[in-house]
């Protein structure tokens, strides 16, 4: 794996502009609104959009909306202000757009040309409506936020700061985190509740409950007087886990990109395999959008000739699922095209011993009596089935365009491992799961047919994991449509 220098940056993830788009769209959306009933109150209930005057003003106040949003960043923690912040803010906002237009218009000589009495109600309305607007959209976020949650946050603290830290967080961060549980690591209090969140773990058996769990990031809050978990915060490394820090404590661990940022009203130091900017997040989730929608289309097209052909040879659903295991242990239903007999999971510990995979970490045959039409000749041939031909040219990968697009998965990330897969992993198998899983990866255009120790998958995985980016992942894209014409074997 390439090296790389411990990297400590100030990370501007909650204040990009990019992660507000949805608030974005609602501004200019009520923006909009405010033209319209303007333009309705000035001239009657007519048609603006007919009104060649209006439409050049309504571009005019849309891009100036848009400049005032990304340089002088009026979004700025919106999740995080009150009413009154926020109705401050708002003002501020339109007066500011109002000012601008106003220059604009001044500059140009067009002022003449508009109505001041439809200006002035352009701005109120504006205001109105945007503040309005906000305000419900927090309130909806933070219902969402209640039953789903964006992040699953873990907390470790001590019994006498678990209070205070839930309830600031509670204060300043909602919206942003699901607390699923706590760690109390000066008491006994497994089975209690505080604040309404659990205490599932101790300080010994942390690792043991993470392991188990759907959690995305662990937040380490402990008073000055508490001795530092080296060896916890070393393992939560290990695994491949975000992982906050108190600044309390300045650990220097080698291998990890660290940065800090604001957890409620703490500064922590937070450290992860990698780190991606909004703008590079925003556009690595594009190209997932817009792969799945493309891989969708073909799945539809595929699926006309594919169907009929796995049914008439073997009588059953054309389409498989099953339960994988996805970033930081979320589970997810995953789906194929059926290239196996419909009992073939029944049959799949029959054939363990016959696992070319090390210690059962993975499963692959050289030769799987469970694929649809193969058959083994007496002179010890193999004869190809419908069900290889499938596999060979990763045909049966298809519908996972649809995994793709609802979020579960990423066009390139590591392979997600099975259920019973997952229950085996030691503790450094864990880090491949710090990323969405993909349809392709690092192992698959590497050799995958040769690769058959699991600790050498966990490396090139982790290698992906700590050198992303969209280069990378334009590159393996690439390698993985010549590894499939070269017919190197399935996925």
């Amino acid at each position: 794996m390439r090296g790389y220098k411990e990297e400590i940056m100030y990370k501007k993830g909650s204040q990009g502009w990019l992660k507000h788009w949805d608030f974005i769209l609602l501004d200019v959306l009520c923006l909009h609104m405010a033209g319209v009933l303007a333009y309705m109150i000035r001239n009657g209930f007519q048609n603006p959009y007919a009104d060649s005057t209006f439409i050049r003003l309504s571009i005019v106040f849309v891009l100036v909306d848009l400049v005032v949003i990304l340089f002088c960043g009026p979004l700025k923690n919106v999740t995080k202000r009150n009413r009154y912040q926020e109705f401050a803010k708002t003002v501020k906002h339109v007066c500011l757009v109002a000012l601008l237009v106003t220059f604009y218009l001044f500059s140009t000589h067009d002022g003449e040309q508009y109505s001041r009495i439809m200006f002035y109600l352009i701005g109120i309305f504006y205001g109105v409506m945007s503040y309005l607007a906000r305000v419900v959209w927090k309130r909806l976020l933070r219902v969402r936020s209640a039953s789903s949650g964006n992040r699953s946050l873990f907390l470790v603290t001590n019994s006498a700061g678990a209070e205070p830290v839930l309830k600031n967080l509670e204060q300043t961060c909602s919206g942003l985190f699901r607390i699923v549980g706590l760690a109390i690591v000066d008491e006994d209090l497994r089975g209690k509740a505080i604040c309404g969140i659990p205490v599932t773990a101790t300080r010994d058996d942390i690792m043991d409950y993470l392991k188990g769990e759907w959690i995305d990031e662990v937040y380490i809050s402990l008073p000055r007087e508490e001795a530092y978990p080296d060896k916890l915060v070393s393992e939560l490394m290990e695994m491949g886990t975000v992982l906050h820090v108190d600044l309390l404590h300045l650990p220097a661990m080698e291998g990890q990109k660290q940065f800090i940022e604001r957890i409620g009203s703490s500064m922590v130091l937070t450290m992860s395999l990698n780190y991606a900017t909004p703008s590079q997040a925003f556009l690595k989730r594009a190209v997932d959008i817009a792969g799945g929608l493309v891989g969708c289309l073909i799945t539809g097209i595929l699926c006309i000739f594919i169907g009929p052909l796995i049914y008439i040879q073997s009588p059953g659903p054309i389409f498989f699922s099953q339960i994988r295991v996805g970033r930081n242990g979320k589970k997810f239903k995953m789906y194929k095209f059926r290239s196996m007999y419909p009992d073939a999971e029944e049959h799949k510990q029959e054939l363990m011993e016959q696992n070319n995979v090390k210690d059962g970490m993975m499963f692959k045959l050289e030769w799987d009596p469970r694929i649809i039409g193969t058959k083994r000749l007496p002179d010890g041939r193999m004869k190809k089935g419908i069900g290889n031909y499938i596999r060979d040219w990763s045909l049966d990968e298809f519908p996972q365009f649809y995994n793709v697009l609802k979020g579960d998965m990423s066009l390139v990330g590591t392979r997600p491992p099975t259920v019973d897969e997952w229950e085996k992993y030691e503790l450094r198998h864990h880090a491949r799961l710090a990323v969405k899983p993909g349809i392709t990866g690092m192992w698959q255009v590497s050799g995958r047919s040769n690769v058959t120790d699991f600790d050498e998958v966990v490396e090139l995985d982790k290698e992906y994991i700590c050198n992303w980016s969209m280069e990378l992942d334009l590159k393996i894209l690439w390698k993985t449509i010549w590894v499939v014409l070269k017919r190197d074997g399935a996925m």
